[in-house]
């Protein structure tokens, strides 16, 4: 498995990851922490902390998934590069060809244009 390959396959699991951290969360202050609440002031988790590990959450998921794919982007195999290394180590495919004769036209009569049209 090259290293294209498992860079892909992180980025798609931290990109899940994200959806699902991203759609437990509700845009009104709802979503997973108004399931903790209730409005007893004795709470266990509490809403604020688990707004906070969601908050914390998205933002190092998106960093991960950030770095992922600027380092996949060193991982790509790269056809054009391994091309020109091997001209470059190979001394015959320096040489170029010589231009080809130039025959001179021996006919130096020219046609006159066709002026009926």
């Amino acid at each position: 498995m090259g290293q294209f390959t498992i860079f892909l396959a992180l980025i798609v699991v931290v990109a899940f990851l994200l959806i699902v951290v991203i759609m437990v969360q509700n845009p009104k202050g709802g979503g997973l922490s108004s399931s903790f609440g209730g409005g007893g002031t004795q709470q266990l988790g509490g809403v604020k902390k688990t707004t906070d590990f969601l908050d914390k959450s998205t933002w190092t998921l998106s960093t991960i998934l950030v770095v992922l794919i600027l380092l996949s982007s060193l991982a790509i195999p790269r056809a054009g590069i391994a091309q020109e290394d091997s001209t470059a180590l190979d001394p015959d495919a320096l040489e170029t060809p010589a231009p080809a004769a130039v025959t001179p036209n021996t006919n130096d009569t020219a046609k006159p244009a066709d002026s009926t049209k």
